[in-house]
């Protein structure tokens, strides 16, 4: 069987949402009009981009964002790429109760999927990659299938667990207080795409007033360069699956596997840029020269990891999940 390397961008249109939520620009008429350039001109400077390399992708669309701009939203449904969950005004979920958090699922589950023509969507991002304790039972409810907000491998997906719990530290009491493991939760059948800093846009090609380690300016070669080491160690090194999701106890060097994901998250509001748009040419290129390379929405990322690890037996599953 040739190997299986899945490779696709999620796009979040954090436009005005995004300063609303998390960027501190709530109360700037220019940080507003950036939004507005994300909707009104990123938007469609991508579009055109993954219709040239004929290229599906992921776009967690904020509700905020979808209201805001139907037009280039709609452009993006019919170009029939995924629509996924992000919130609706970028909302960090964390500083949220959970049933503010509940409340947007709710209405912005019920917004894609109106607009979606009736398909409800499957994926989700927590704005900023904030999740919260609750999230992971919050999306299995609504029927999600897989997430893309954790961190816990860069290169393969993985079943999400419903809790993990730990101590932090308190000076003020005693030092056996706090020395204790990490409590791992029970896992569960939410499939994570990993989410990935070095594999964003955002933080080094977005200027942020608010936020001390803001960039803005960062070479974009310098990005490009970044991703394609990634992928080159992936590609030449990654040859096998954890053990732990291949639910065995035999030494993984006895089951080789080359495949892998590489799921990349940009925005409108920074590959809508014309330097970072070329950027991106020249990256979907290089891979391009790669054997095995297939360029994927995150869904049929999700979908072919259950292909081929099953959750433990009594996983919670997504809520009307059939295989």
């Amino acid at each position: 069987m040739p190997r299986q390397v899945l490779i696709g961008f999620g796009v979040d249109v954090d436009a005005v949402a995004g300063w609303l939520g998390s960027y501190g620009g709530e109360d700037s008429p220019g940080d507003i009009s950036r939004g507005m350039y994300a909707g009104e001109v990123g938007v469609p400077r991508l579009l055109k981009l993954f219709k040239k390399y004929n290229m599906k992708t992921t776009w967690f669309i904020p509700g905020h964002s979808l209201e805001t701009f139907p037009e280039q939203m709609a452009a993006v449904r019919d170009a029939e790429h995924e629509i996924g969950l992000h919130g609706y005004s970028h909302e960090n979920p964390v500083s949220m109760t959970p049933e503010q958090q509940l409340d947007i699922l709710n209405h912005t589950f019920d917004l894609l999927t109106r607009f979606n023509n009736g398909v409800p969507p499957k994926g989700s991002v927590a704005p900023w990659w904030e999740t919260s304790k609750e999230g992971t039972n919050l999306l299995l409810d609504k029927g999600i299938e897989y997430d893309h907000s954790n961190m816990a491998h860069d290169c393969q997906a993985y079943y999400l667990r419903d809790e993990d719990t730990w101590t932090k530290i308190d000076y003020s009491m005693q030092a056996s207080t706090w020395m204790k493991p990490l409590q791992r939760g029970k896992e569960t059948g939410l499939v994570e795409i990993p989410a990935n800093w070095y594999l964003d846009d955002l933080p080094p090609m977005m200027f942020i007033k608010s936020n001390a380690n803001s960039h803005g300016w960062v070479n974009t070669r310098d990005v490009e360069d970044l991703w394609k080491d990634t992928f080159s160690y992936c590609y030449r090194y990654v040859h096998h699956l954890p053990c732990s999701a291949r639910r065995c106890n035999v030494d993984v060097s006895c089951r080789e596997e080359e495949d892998f994901i590489f799921p990349i998250t940009i925005h409108p509001d920074v590959s809508g840029r014309p330097h970072v748009l070329l950027m991106l040419e020249r990256f979907i290129e290089w891979v391009n020269t790669h054997a095995d390379v297939q360029w994927v929405p995150m869904i049929e990322m999700a979908r072919r990891f259950r292909e081929k690890v099953k959750p433990v037996e009594g996983a919670r599953m997504p809520a009307g999940f059939k295989e």
